[in-house]
């Protein structure tokens, strides 16, 4: 067979563990509408206003600043793993069997 007389093929490759930048950026906002809502209906304030009014404006504003926090996060996070990155060699191992499927 063809396959075995050819030698495997190494590569050189960087391993390392990145975050994913959508959770943290979706965690901060929740966290910012969490904050808002004890801001809006846990502190006492001024009674001219609705407090899901308030609890609207404040939400805007904390649910952003908790999607800019968790971003920073996340930034961190990803130039702590390049630092903590490791180097590894990869060897290419043929199937043992063909691929009969037509389909693929």
């Amino acid at each position: 067979m063809a396959f075995e007389d050819s030698p495997a093929e190494r590569r050189e490759v960087t391993v390392r563990r990145a975050p994913k930048y959508v959770p943290f950026l979706i965690l901060g906002a929740l966290v910012g509408v969490a904050a808002a809502a004890v801001v809006a209906y846990a502190v006492p304030g001024d009674e001219t206003f609705d407090p899901g009014a308030v609890f609207g404006f404040f939400m805007v504003m904390f649910a952003a600043g908790g999607a800019i926090l968790g971003a920073a996060l996340a930034l961190v996070l990803d130039r702590r793993s390049v630092k903590r990155q490791e180097r590894a060699v990869v060897e290419a191992v043929p199937d043992s069997e063909p691929d009969t499927d037509p389909q693929a």
